[in-house]
């Protein structure tokens, strides 16, 4: 039996020697010599006004809330098809997550219910970039300047994407990404905070710095450091800085040869898509991908638990994503939604997303889809 799993983090290049090397300079705590290089690479290839790296992309979502002040009584509208940290970091200031439903193209934030879901406790507006794949970005920053609210951007999945070539995380007011295993550019733990407004950089620093002004000491614009804000320890250690590095190095490496193998799934699987079987992504003009997911989307629930212990039997692994908030036992108490929310909820019982990472071999791409042929045959037959 073939064993092709559902995801595998890649070993970069530089991986292991700049491991080695931050274990042996002996200063393995946050902001050393890599974690520098980190910002300053992610300064300069995406024009970002202020990149900090952190431990986590909760870390960053969680910083989000603090940078605006969100409190009690606030509530944040937000997409329901996400992950719990886009929910949590608001939740735990004492906001309550609004969730609207989502566009059935490109499963991000419907960018024409957000409007209506504005009350005058609303205090930001939280997009996610599903797979990497923007938002309608114009339409959703016009509404955040006319009822003067946050613009957040979780953009954990997103790492040079793009939206009209802007780089997705540097369109909002902050952008929180992830450098988790599963992702493309992973760290194993990770993430960053893009800070894209002036007046909250130094605020940012010290937040991440457990509320002290350390920074501006390290920077000799004080003479002594203390204690002068809300904050907590969002560094990462430097060794996980030298593992972000080497993947960092590699990121248009890698995005190209993740699309590569996205196109591969599109351009093999439009000739069998079929809404009575499952559909694939459609990708609007605008929006310039990194090759994230791919994705099917099957008619209903038990069509698309057919297909995955399917595949399962062929040894290869495929997923379902996430469980739609507005209905989970925390989202009920914690928050509300506002209007209809089919789409979420089909996307919840649904999708199915397909082995893709960097060292996906052409000989296992070319059999996960010659199951998926296999299936549809099956399937036809059987309609």
């Amino acid at each position: 039996m073939n064993n092709i799993k559902f995801n595998k983090p890649f070993l970069a290049d530089n991986s292991l020697a700049y491991i080695k090397d931050a274990i042996e300079s002996h200063q393995t705590c946050g902001d050393n010599k890599y974690t520098k290089e980190c910002h300053k690479l992610l300064k300069t290839k995406f024009n970002v006004l202020k990149p900090l790296i952190v431990h986590s992309g909760t870390a960053a979502l969680e910083m989000q809330a603090l940078l605006c002040n969100i409190s009690r009584d606030d509530e944040v509208i937000m997409p329901s098809f996400t992950f719990v940290s886009t929910a949590n970091a608001f939740v735990l200031r004492g906001a309550k997550p609004v969730f609207v439903d989502i566009r059935a193209d490109n499963l991000n934030i419907d960018e024409n219910l957000i409007e209506a879901a504005i009350t005058e406790r609303t205090k930001a507006i939280v997009v996610v970039h599903y797979a990497g794949v923007a938002c309608e970005m114009d339409k959703i920053k016009e509404i955040a300047q006319k009822y003067n609210l946050f613009l957040l951007e979780d953009a954990a999945q997103a790492l040079n994407s793009f939206y009209k070539n802007k780089p997705l995380g540097t369109i909002g007011d902050i952008g929180a990404l992830s450098f988790h295993e599963t992702k493309n550019i992973m760290s194993g733990e990770g993430g960053a905070i893009f800070i894209n407004r002036e007046d909250l950089i130094e605020r940012s620093e010290i937040i991440r710095e457990k509320g002290t002004n350390r920074s501006l000491f390290i920077q000799g614009i004080v003479d002594k450091y203390s204690w002068v804000d809300i904050g907590s320890s969002y560094l990462p250690s430097d060794i996980t800085a030298a593992y972000l590095l080497s993947s960092l190095e590699m990121i248009d490496i890698v995005t190209q040869k993740r699309l590569r193998l996205w196109n591969i799934y599109k351009e093999s699987l439009a000739a069998i898509s079929d809404p009575e079987i499952f559909t694939i992504p459609n990708i609007s003009e605008d929006c310039r991908h990194n090759g994230h997911i791919f994705y099917l989307m099957f008619p209903d629930n038990k069509k698309r638990n057919n297909f995955i212990s399917f595949m399962n039997s062929f040894g290869i692994g495929v997923s379902f994503h996430y469980i739609a908030l507005h209905s989970s036992l925390a989202g009920e108490k914690y928050g509300r939604y506002c209007g209809d929310m089919s789409i979420t909820n089909k996307a919840s019982d649904c999708l199915v997303r397909l082995p893709l990472y960097f060292d996906l071999a052409t000989e296992s791409q070319e059999f996960i889809i010659s199951k998926i042929y296999e299936y549809c045959k099956t399937h036809k037959q059987n309609l």
